[in-house]
């Protein structure tokens, strides 16, 4: 369920015209982009960047980004662009990342996003940057881990709700011997998790359980970890229960020094028309405190106070 507040009726000239205003003078005024733009769905900011252009022959983006600093810029930045067309900018991002790719972030997309949803993020990808996530990755990673994230990213999952019970059973078998013998890389590991639907996945991984008695992820808990099989247990979580894995992304990006705010920026950003009202409630569950007072005391300035709007506070 998404946490941001919105009006069912808006002026996308109006609210171009608040912007405008804003920017003028010596100053930002941001409680007043935070009170437009934090208060808009994907569509209303798209319509809003649209009339913002026709009136002042300006690109909103860009005039963003250079009115707004820091944190909060950036998290701006994110929220004003189309989700698909952010989702492109974040793997990007997590592609290019130095010194390794950021893996836990291309998996989180890749994994979590519907096939249509994917689809459309490559396609934004492939429009934004004139080559395809899939190449990228291949230049970018390499060995296990490449042919990991290019067949999360790679295929085009089904989405029914069909599940057959005797493939289950056979392949939680064959995830088993695989992990028994440490051939975590094995292709038919590989292809049962890059390609199955994600329920066919969860039905694997149940009868896995059932039978052995410990949930794969435990089983993938070795010493010394390589980065190949943290990818795999990340991807597995993200198919299984994305809320969990969500509500730990942003507990321990909570409570780093200094805390890692690009982490609490994707995560509050990507999922607050989407099922952030669900994480909050494993946030609170988890922690005994909420989420919005976790923000309150770990960030500050405008940046906090974006956050919080997303996160549904009202005046």
């Amino acid at each position: 369920m998404s946490t941001i507040v919105f009006p069912d009726h808006h002026s996308a000239v109006a609210d171009a015209e608040t912007l405008k205003k804003a920017f003028h003078g010596w100053g930002t005024d941001e409680k007043a982009v935070i009170g437009v733009l934090g208060r808009r769905n994907a569509l209303q900011r798209k319509l809003i960047r649209q009339a913002y252009e026709e009136l002042y022959e300006e690109d909103l983006v860009k005039r963003l980004e250079s009115e707004l600093s820091g944190d909060f810029e950036k998290a701006m930045y994110r929220w004003i662009l189309d989700p698909e067309d952010r989702e492109a900018v974040l793997l990007n991002v997590a592609i290019k990342k130095k010194p390794a790719v950021d893996y836990r972030t291309i998996i989180e997309i890749s994994s979590i996003s519907s096939p249509d949803e994917l689809l459309a993020i490559k396609r934004a990808y492939q429009k934004r940057y004139n080559r395809s996530v899939e190449e990228d990755l291949a230049q970018h990673s390499s060995g296990d881990l490449r042919k990991l994230l290019v067949g999360v990213v790679g295929t085009y999952r089904y989405n029914g709700e069909a599940i057959n019970a005797k493939l289950a059973n056979s392949e939680a078998a064959c995830l088993h011997n695989a992990i028994q013998n440490k051939a975590f890389s094995d292709e038919e590991v590989i292809r049962i998790i890059t390609t199955r639907s994600k329920l066919q996945i969860q039905a694997t991984l149940n009868k896995y359980k059932d039978d052995y008695s410990s949930s794969i992820t435990k089983h993938l808990k070795v010493e010394p970890s390589s980065d190949y099989v943290v990818a795999l247990h990340t991807t597995i979580r993200c198919i299984t229960d994305h809320q969990k894995y969500y509500e730990k992304v942003i507990r321990e990006a909570l409570r780093l020094a200094g805390t890692d705010e690009d982490s609490v920026t994707r995560v509050i950003v990507s999922r607050a028309e989407k099922d952030l009202e669900g994480i909050k409630d494993v946030y609170l569950k988890r922690n005994s405190h909420s989420l919005e007072q976790a923000i309150t005391k770990e960030t500050s300035g405008h940046y906090k106070a974006f956050l919080l709007t997303l996160l549904g506070k009202q005046d």
